[in-house]
């Protein structure tokens, strides 16, 4: 009986490694399953909120992605940057006080310029010289600037759908926003990047 004992310790011990930590955590999991129909949008304004939008996130994973937790968080973040309150063209995790690698976004290069979620996503190629166009930002209320961005790239990211890493080659002001918004996920605002601010 003890044998079989001592052969089930380094059983269970496997099984939990491989199991590793959480999908999700317990303040992540609070945020997504709140009553309110959107999530809260952080600003510099607030010294809290600009100390979190300046920290870098860590990936959602497949685990994470197949989850529930994951569907309600996708519904929310659309949710929230369509609101009449925001009425953006994009939002990121760290945005709404997640520390994970998604983004929601409008798809103007689409039929029907839907808004989509993009989770652990990265910009991983770029074409042709920057263009300067005009920007603002959900998280820096009341202003404006004119910052450099591709206007041709690749992005990676994990498909909700297949749970595997896909490579999409996206143009045009719809490439800005992919650009915007992953920024956020490393801790950069577009005034870090602005050439001027209006």
């Amino acid at each position: 009986m003890r044998t079989r004992f001592f052969l089930l310790l380094p059983a269970a011990a496997l099984l939990f490694a491989c199991k590793g930590e959480p999908v999700w955590t317990e303040a992540e999991r609070a945020l997504i399953s709140g009553d309110a129909p959107t999530l809260r949008v952080l600003t510099v304004n607030d010294p809290q909120d600009s100390l979190f939008l300046r920290q870098t996130v860590r990936d959602l994973g497949p685990r994470a992605v197949a989850s529930e937790e994951y569907r309600k968080l996708a519904a929310l973040m659309i949710a929230t940057v369509t609101s009449p309150e925001q009425d953006g063209v994009g939002i990121a995790g760290p945005q709404v006080g997640l520390g994970r690698r998604i983004v929601a976004l409008q798809r103007f290069d689409k039929e029907g310029e839907p808004f989509e979620v993009y989770p652990d996503i990265r910009i991983t190629a770029t074409r042709g010289e920057k263009e300067p166009g005009r920007e603002g930002c959900l998280s820096v209320p009341g202003k404006r600037g004119e910052v450099p961005r591709w206007r041709d790239i690749d992005i990676s990211y994990l498909s909700p759908k297949t749970l595997k890493d896909t490579t999409e080659r996206i143009q045009g002001f719809t490439a800005v926003i992919f650009q915007h918004e992953t920024d956020h996920l490393d801790g950069i605002l577009y005034t870090d990047r602005a050439t001027a601010l209006l």
